[in-house]
Formats: C-alpha cells, structure tokens, sequence
C-alpha cells in the first residue's frame, strides 16, 4: 500500500501545478503614457502599457470589476449583452438580452445595457438603453438571468431617454444621466425623446426621482469623490467637450466647470465618456486621445494614449488595476 500510495501523492501536486503554470496569459498590449505633471509618477509607470484582454466587440461599455466573483462584468451596448471576463476563461456571454427586452425587434442602434453597478446588498444594477431605464438584475450574481425590476424609467411623468451611467452613494441612493445616445437618432429632436433636455437624477431611498441639473448638454459619465458630496460628470458633447462638478450640499445644484478639452480635441478620437475616482481623488477618465487622469483640483498629471475611442474604466477593489473598454477591445492597465 505505501508503495503506490507515495507515488500518487506525488503525480498529484504535479498535477496541480501544471495548469498554473501553463495558465500565464501572453497578451498584446497597447498604448503608451504620456507625463505632464511628476505627481503621475505615485500613479503609474511611465513605461507601462495596456493588455488586450478581450476583442471582437462592437462597442464595449461599462466595465464594472466584481470583486466576490474575481470577474469583470461589461456591456456589449449593439448586440444586447453583457460579458463576463476572468483570468481562467476570457469572455463569455453573462446576459442576453441586457438592455432591451421587448417582443418586436428593436429599431435602435444600442439598444443593450449600458454603465452597470453593484446597490449596497451587492444587486447587477443595469443602465437599459432599450428599455429606456435603470434596472435591477432580478437573480444573483452568480447565477445571471435576463429578469430585471424597474428602479427609474419616468421622470415628470415622461419616459426617461436612454440611462448611460450610473453610481450609488452610501445612503444607498442612485444616481443617473440620461443622454438620448439610446434612442433611433441618438439626438435631441429624436421623434421618441419626451424629454426636452438631457438630465443627471438621483433616486431617494423612497424611490422618488429628482432632477440634479438640466445644465449639462450631453451628461454620460459619472463618479462620486470620496466625500459624496461632489459628483464628477464627463460631458460627450462635440462642442463642450468638458467634464463638470455637481456640489450636492448646494441649495440649488449648479454645474461648475472641472476641465475643459474642447480645444484639445484636434487629431485624436474620443470625448469625455466614462470615469472613475479612487480613494485618493485621482480621476480617470475617457477622453479625446484615450484616459485623462486629473488630480481632484482638475489638473492634468498625465495621459494613456490609445488609438480608439474610451468609453469607460473600471477599478480593481485595490485600485492596482485600471480596465477599460476602447472601442472593441478591453483592456488591462497596471497602476501602483
């Protein structure tokens, strides 16, 4: 018994190590970084680049990093669904359909999810171009299926546009733009938009939906600084290409200029879309040319240049990885 017992304890842990070894994913990588203030160097090297970690998208939105399943969640915003990618099997389908649920095939050009979040019990939150709402997934995260329950889809008694992005704060309320990139046209005189303007909402824990502002002519990306008490907004306007500041403890909530890049848009692709803050106030946000990263006093320290558009970034629950949906490709950035 001892005889051929050893030698299979043995051919087990070999066994065990090999796929490990062998699971070391080789990737292409993109994009450079470019310096333009020394407090970039706490940040990130200045030699670093991006893996692609998934292709073959039409157009990738709304990263979301799911720390309890080790899985980054994105949408696929024109074919309706929303991927899932981890180290061990790449992508694969998470949920489909994601945005549009209806009958009668849709008539728009992204009709699929779009920003997505986790609410405080850790619920698939889902901003639904189709569906014109935000939405909450109606299963686990472990188990995905394409039920959802309506958060906000009416404000004033009209239909919402298209909810792009999408934040909670502690209290556990959400926090919205709703740009009309959803819709048939994706424009303002768009036969479907009942809304005259393109507005940021907040829904209160009773499920009222107020309007923050009806300033920001295009609102898309949204983050909360650590204090919640301002609210970052990238705005995807051609001709006010800017990113603006929401102070919630104002009695009337005003959009306050953070950084134009209206007149930096020349020969690059890409406006203000996505972004994220970590916890020490440092924004990272798609923009003309590829990632804007800012300090929390709007200065510029540097840049991740890339060739495609950025819609949006995602955060590891370390802040030691930034992913990013370029067009249709995700990437894998290494910060410090």
């Amino acid at each position: 018994m001892k005889l051929t017992f050893i030698p299979c304890i043995l051919i087990t842990a070999f066994a065990c190590n090999t796929p490990q070894q062998s699971e070391q994913t080789q990737y292409e990588t993109t994009g450079s970084v470019e310096r333009l203030d020394p407090a970039l160097d706490s940040i990130i090297d200045g030699n670093t680049v991006a893996e692609i970690i998934a292709e073959g998208f039409e157009w990738s939105e709304g990263p979301l990093w799911v720390e309890s399943e080790q899985m980054l969640l994105f949408s696929d915003v024109p074919t309706n669904t929303i991927y899932k990618w981890t180290d061990e099997k790449g992508s694969e389908i998470y949920v489909k359909p994601s945005g549009y649920t209806g009958d009668v095939p849709s008539v728009q050009k992204e009709p699929g999810s779009n920003g997505l979040t986790l609410d405080n019990a850790g619920n698939l939150v889902i901003c639904q171009h189709g569906n014109r709402q935000v939405a909450k997934m109606d299963a686990s995260i472990q188990q995905p299926k394409a039920v959802f329950t309506t958060l906000a889809d009416r404000y004033d008694g009209k239909r919402l546009s298209s909810p792009n992005d999408v934040v909670y704060n502690k209290a556990n309320e959400l926090f919205f733009t709703d740009p009309p990139y959803g819709l048939q046209t994706q424009g303002d005189d768009d036969p479907e938009k009942e809304i005259p303007f393109n507005g940021v909402y907040q829904v209160k824990q009773n499920g009222e939906i107020v309007l923050l502002t009806d300033k920001i002519s295009r609102p898309n990306g949204i983050d909360f600084f650590s204090d919640e008490k301002k609210l970052l907004i990238g705005n995807s306007d051609p001709n006010a290409a800017d990113w603006y500041l929401l102070d919630l403890t104002d009695t009337v909530v005003t959009p306050k200029l953070f950084y134009s890049a209206t007149n930096e848009r020349r020969g690059v692709k890409g406006l203000p879309d996505g972004l994220k803050i970590d916890r020490n106030g440092i924004v990272y946000a798609s923009g003309p040319g590829g990632i804007w990263i800012f300090n929390s006093q709007g200065r510029v320290l540097g840049k991740i240049k890339l060739d495609n558009p950025v819609s949006n970034v995602a955060l590891s629950a370390d802040e030691k990885i930034l992913y990013i949906t370029n067009s249709d490709k995700v990437l894998r950035l290494k910060l410090k």
